[in-house]
């Protein structure tokens, strides 16, 4: 036979506490669970049939009150934060104030100068991937293209260009 679990004082105070200011149906059922053993010397078997649930449900009732209020009294810290910036908000808007005026006058941004000077301001080579996290950051929604791919023909494309025809015409001899 397993041994009963003993209900304190403290949890029982804990559970008054709750049932008082409850305000859905889960967590004065969980409350009641507690109260009813601890205050009308109520069996499992009696405690499950006032509140409507299984024999075993009970114990997890219980159980679950009882880690929810150890859980209370010791909050653990937060995650969250920055914990690996390079650089704090202030020193990225400051870094980013030339790039800005230099938007507004009408300019494109391209990633690559901007890596450029945010690796020699870090004094370290940083990933692409960060520039961009970084604009996103700070609202910087569209990003330029590269100007021309690297390795593309210059001489090529012109000549392109120059000979396309300007209109389309069908094949002579279509095969449908």
């Amino acid at each position: 036979m397993a041994r009963p679990r003993r209900i304190d004082s403290d949890l029982i105070g804990k559970a008054q506490e709750i049932a008082a200011v409850a305000k859905d149906f889960h967590t004065l059922r969980g409350a009641q669970a507690v109260l009813l053993p601890a205050m009308l010397n109520a069996t499992l078997e009696q405690t499950a049939a006032l509140l409507g649930v299984s024999r075993a449900t009970v114990p997890r009732l219980q159980n679950a009150l009882r880690r929810r209020c150890s859980q209370a009294d010791v909050a653990e810290p937060a995650r969250g934060g920055r914990r690996h910036e390079l650089m704090t908000l202030e020193e990225e808007r400051e870094f980013l104030a030339p790039w800005a005026d230099l938007a507004r006058t009408g300019n494109m941004l391209v990633v690559s100068p901007l890596r450029a000077a945010l690796s020699q301001k870090l004094g370290r080579t940083v990933r692409a991937s960060v520039v961009y996290r970084l604009l996103e950051r700070h609202g910087w929604r569209k990003v330029a293209p590269d100007t021309r791919h690297p390795k593309s023909d210059a001489k090529a494309q012109e000549d392109w260009k120059k000979n396309f025809p300007k209109t389309w015409r069908p094949s002579p001899n279509p095969t449908l």
